[in-house]
């Protein structure tokens, strides 16, 4: 069957399978506008070739990650984009019928019914791993969120940056302003937010990792007395606040709470105020997360069509004041954290062992691949309570103004 489907599906880039045969098999042929996908692969055992070709999410990366799945030419990447170049849908999805949209529907609510235990449970299983590992990878801000690169040549530090800054742009911050942001994480954005903008902040995180790092981080930059993190869930907050933004963390909230969360910004964001929420999101119509990396990676995570999202806005009768699309700028972000990962492998290897430096690899790469070919992006939506909160145009968002106190 797996032999059926290369030989079916392989058309761009040539890949060699050793193992499931006395002789190596071969399918597709090298593109010339890609002659680096050319990989040879080993699959140990029939059994392991069968639960790959039937059940590829997850059984793919669970062979490389225990080692019945190997590179011997090429890279992972390299075989990872053969992958999706080749078995992606490019035909415009079918119309679901209503028992499939159903269906559809209540696997998302089993699997994102993220209540307070179980959101606390899910947090903890992937940033309450050690400090250690993302310092290993990410920018010395720590920014664990698509970054914003404004020329092709930007740095990964550049680039997060950018982030922040064209965030404080949309927020149109003041000084003084009281400031809301809902999964804080290592505290990168808050303190630039009190530093940059002049605001107060509080950050809320269910991470205790999380927490204690942010709070070292107020303290030795003097901005303990403006920036506040808590452990916190979101859903229990109180208060009025002029900002409120979230950044990297909505993918976690789980579609059965999506008017919980836009009820509780709504309750929370002051008659004059503005929020901004940055999040993955899907091209194309809802549809379900990835087994592997709801088992291994984000349980109870979930990447939104905006389909599910603004309704949910609507009903709190928010303003949705603008709406940007970033396309590719997360898929050079994961390239830049792939190598510095690759560039540290041994030092992760360390603090875990192979099978997880394994597991991160595979998790980088296929999110890579899931931008550029498999319909992700990343989307931010401005919200208001009132239709001129914020100027007509968007010039505000640009320029030299961008970080200034003044906004």
């Amino acid at each position: 069957m797996l032999k059926r489907k290369f030989a079916k599906h392989v058309k761009v880039g040539r890949l060699i399978v050793r193992g499931l045969a006395d002789s190596d098999l071969a399918f597709g042929e090298i593109a010339p506008d890609r002659p680096h996908l050319d990989v040879t692969i080993r699959v140990q055992g029939r059994w392991n070739a069968w639960k790959i070709a039937l059940f590829p999410d997850p059984c793919l990366g669970e062979a490389y990650m225990n080692g019945t799945l190997t590179i011997e030419r090429g890279s992972l990447r390299d075989f990872m984009e053969i992958c999706f170049l080749n078995f992606r849908n490019t035909a415009p999805a079918p119309r679901r019928g209503w028992a499939l949209r159903t269906l559809l529907h209540c696997k998302r609510v089993l699997q994102q019914w993220n209540s307070r235990r179980i959101a606390r449970r899910n947090v903890a299983r992937h940033y309450d791993l050690s400090g250690e590992l993302y310092s290993l990878f990410l920018d010395a801000d720590r920014q664990y969120s698509c970054a914003y690169f404004e020329h092709p040549d930007a740095s990964l530090d550049q680039a997060q940056q950018a982030k922040k800054e064209h965030i404080l742009a949309k927020l149109l911050l003041k000084p003084g302003h009281r400031v809301l942001d809902i999964g804080s994480g290592w505290g990168g954005l808050a303190l630039t937010l009190a530093s940059r903008g002049g605001a107060h902040v509080t950050g809320v995180t269910l991470s205790r990792e999380q927490l204690a790092v942010a709070r070292e981080r107020a303290l030795a930059a003097g901005l303990d007395d403006r920036v506040g993190f808590e452990l916190q869930d979101y859903r229990d907050l109180d208060g009025k606040f002029d900002r409120i933004v979230s950044v990297g963390m909505f993918e976690h909230v789980g579609t059965p709470q999506y008017q919980t969360f836009f009820d509780t910004v709504a309750r929370l964001l002051s008659e004059d105020g503005v929020a901004l929420l940055h999040s993955i999101g899907r091209m194309d119509e809802p549809g379900t997360a990835s087994a592997w990396i709801d088992k291994y990676i984000f349980p109870g995570g979930y990447v939104p069509a905006l389909s599910e999202v603004l309704p949910a806005i609507e009903r709190t009768g928010m303003w949705v004041t603008d709406v940007e699309i970033l396309r590719l700028h997360y898929a050079r972000t994961l390239r830049q954290w792939q190598i510095r990962f690759a560039e540290n492998r041994a030092a992760v290897a360390k603090l875990y062992d192979e099978t997880f430096c394994r597991m991160w690899e595979f998790y980088l790469i296929i999110s890579e691949m899931s931008f550029y070919y498999d319909g992700l992006m990343v989307f931010q939506i401005q919200l208001a309570k009132h239709v001129d909160t914020l100027p007509i145009t968007r010039d505000y968002m640009y320029g030299d103004s961008i970080g200034t106190k003044d906004g």
